[in-house]
Order: C-alpha cells, then sequence, then structure tokens
C-alpha cells in the first residue's frame, strides 16, 4: 500500500490564543493522518506563543514560526515557505475542520490529478458557536448568483463513487470541477479556510499579494489559482466558520480596503487578459460598475464625497442604468461635502425611529 501524500495544514494567528486551541484540535482529530501543521504568530501579544509552546511542543506534527506583524498575506506566505508536504491547507484560527475533510478532499485530487485546488461549503456559526447557516458558501460569495451551478462547473460527480468510505457522510454531494477563471471574475467563488492546494499550482501562483491590507487578498490569490488550470468544489460543509467577532477583517470597518481591493484585482486582469475571459462585454461592464459602485458607497460612508463622486460616474459609465445608485449619487454631489451630512442625519433620524418602542394608543 502506498504511503499516503503530506498535507501542510497553514494556520496563520494574531492574537487569537482564546480560539487557536480548537482550530489546532480540529486538524489534529482527522481521519486522514498524513499532516503537518504551520502555526504562523504574526506577532501576537496575548501569550499565543506560550500556549503553543506549553500544549504542543512534543508534537513533532506541530511546526510553530513567529513573525513580525504584516498581515494575514504575509503570514500565509511565510508558511508557504515552510511547507514539506505535497498539498497545501489553508485554516484561518477561528474556524475548525470536520474529522472527514482533509481525507476526502485528498482521496478526490488523487483521482483528479488534473485539479490545482478544491474547495468546499462551510457552516457559518455565531460567537456562541450555534449554526447560523448550515450551507453558507453560496450566500457569503454572490458571484454564484451570476450564474447557475452548470454554468460555472463543466463536470459533476458524486462524491461517494470518489470516496465510497465516506458515502454516509458526504450523502448524495458533488464533486463539481472545471475552469472558472471566466466566472471568477464576477466575484469570488472560493472560502480559503477551506481550501486545499496541490504544491505545484502553489509554485505557479506564488502566494498571496501582501500590498492588498486588511481584506481581499484572498480573492486575488484565488484568481490566479484558478487561471492556472481547473479547481473542484466538493460542494457540502466540511467546515465551521466562526462569524461575528470583532476583530475579524470582515467587520464593516474595513469595507473600503475589501472594495478598493477587489477593484484593484479585477481591473488590472480584465485589462491585461481580456481574451481569457469567457464573458460578454456588457457582463465585464457590469462587474466594473458593480465594485465601482461599492467604492464609491464606502468613500461616502467615509465622508469622502469627491472620491464617492468621481466612482460613482465610472459605475455609471459602465452601466448607465442604476436606479438604486441615483440616491446615493445625490448626497455625493451636493457642494461642500453637505451630502455627507445630511445623509448621516438622515440615517440617525431613521435608526431613532426605528428604535423608538410604539407609543401606546
Amino acid at each position: 500500500m502506498s504511503q499516503s501524500p503530506l498535507v501542510s495544514v497553514v494556520v496563520p494567528s494574531y492574537n487569537r490564543a482564546h480560539l487557536i486551541g480548537r482550530t489546532i484540535a480540529s486538524v489534529l482529530a482527522q481521519t486522514y493522518s498524513a499532516i503537518e501543521i504551520i502555526i504562523v504568530d504574526d506577532g501576537s501579544t496575548d501569550g499565543t506563543r506560550e500556549l503553543i509552546a506549553r500544549k504542543y511542543e512534543n508534537d513533532p506534527r506541530i511546526r510553530y514560526f513567529h513573525k513580525d506583524n504584516g498581515g494575514v498575506a504575509s503570514a500565509r506566505n511565510h508558511g508557504f515557505a515552510q511547507v514539506k508536504g505535497d498539498y497545501v491547507a489553508l485554516l484561518d484560527s477561528d474556524d475548525t475542520y470536520f474529522p472527514w475533510k482533509l481525507e476526502a478532499q485528498i482521496r478526490c485530487m488523487e483521482q483528479r490529478p488534473e485539479l490545482g485546488m478544491t474547495w468546499t461549503d462551510m457552516q457559518m456559526i455565531d460567537p456562541s458557536g450555534k449554526v447560523v447557516d448550515p450551507n453558507h458558501l453560496r450566500t457569503m460569495y454572490n458571484a454564484y448568483r451570476w450564474f447557475t451551478t452548470e454554468q460555472i462547473f463543466s463536470q459533476s460527480t458524486p462524491l461517494r463513487t470518489l470516496v465510497p468510505n465516506l458515502a454516509e457522510v458526504v450523502g448524495d454531494a458533488q464533486l463539481r470541477t472545471g475552469n472558472i477563471f471566466s466566472k471568477m471574475i464576477m466575484g469570488n467563488l472560493v472560502h480559503t479556510s477551506t481550501v486545499v492546494l496541490r504544491r505545484d499550482r502553489l509554485k505557479l501562483v506564488k502566494g498571496f499579494n501582501e500590498s492588498l491590507r486588511f481584506s481581499g487578498e484572498d480573492y486575488d490569490f484565488h484568481l490566479r489559482t484558478a487561471r492556472q488550470g481547473p479547481v473542484g468544489l466538493l460542494d457540502l460543509s466540511a467546515i465551521q466558520y466562526q462569524q461575528g467577532m470583532s476583530d475579524r477583517l470582515t467587520s464593516k470597518r474595513y469595507g473600503i480596503y475589501m472594495a478598493e481591493n477587489v477593484l484593484k484585482t479585477i481591473g488590472p486582469v480584465i485589462e491585461h487578459d481580456r481574451a481569457a475571459i469567457d464573458l460578454p462585454d456588457q457582463m465585464i461592464h457590469r462587474a466594473l460598475a458593480k465594485v465601482h459602485a461599492w467604492v464609491a458607497y464606502e468613500r461616502l460612508e467615509l465622508g469622502e464625497a469627491a472620491l464617492a463622486r468621481r466612482h460613482y460616474l465610472t459605475s455609471l459609465r459602465h452601466w448607465p442604468w442604476q436606479p438604486a445608485l441615483a440616491k446615493q449619487f445625490f448626497f455625493a454631489a451636493l457642494p461642500f461635502g453637505s451630502g455627507v451630512t445630511l445623509r448621516k442625519q438622515l440615517q440617525a433620524l431613521k435608526a431613532r425611529f426605528r428604535d423608538e418602542p410604539e407609543q401606546k394608543k
């Protein structure tokens, strides 16, 4: 019997000593045993180093690295430089794997050597651990709404035929495969904590773009990964995705970074790689209109009316028929920033009436 290929699980972490233990435990509990866990501590100050030393210093499967704080993209790239495995899995330090996750993905990828990356759906849980959404992928990533599943993926195979020993777990779920680069122009389709990469594919992609700080670096990475060839979705939940924590980079205060980083991702790709994008011009313009409108909204939220106007006008040039944009553009167009003040006053008034108890009759 041939030896199972090693999987290197890269876990970046910053001040998550209160959570990372359960994340590590979920990897150690995998039914797939050929693993190493690479923990990249991105400058934590909360005792993460001491926790790892105390609990895991005698476990050869766990390798700990400390670096100066540089952001999650920097931390993941640091981890990539340390991997020994033929496969590289990604996991955030507040999420957890289901016990069979790696086994299912590796067995599929071993039988489908053309797949450079696979990912899965996920359960979303709140801070108390309650499952809020059992299948959150298509809710979180609205690019799925642009296409049917069959339009995104060219082939579908029952998972039970690829991992028969997990038939009871996977049920009727499918492995969906294909070249999805063009569809990814409309938005991200891949959730990072569910990803397993073939190491050869990772070498082609060369890691995360560290200039995309705070948010959006994952979309850029997955888009470039999909550009290199076929990928696959195991269409069932295989992790628990933690939502609702104040330190998450999906927090509202990071909205402007997320919006601008998406624009920085797709703008150059559309400009320089248009011939490889199998989408009609109208859809390309819709994608650009959507992201410019998003940047405009975030700029207006920050009180930057001039920048908001610029992006609203660019959005309208790409897609003129956007009635919902008219109200936002009105606030951005008022002189001397008065629209920003008026908008905030109206928002406060609306919130006040919403929160006031009904008067007793």
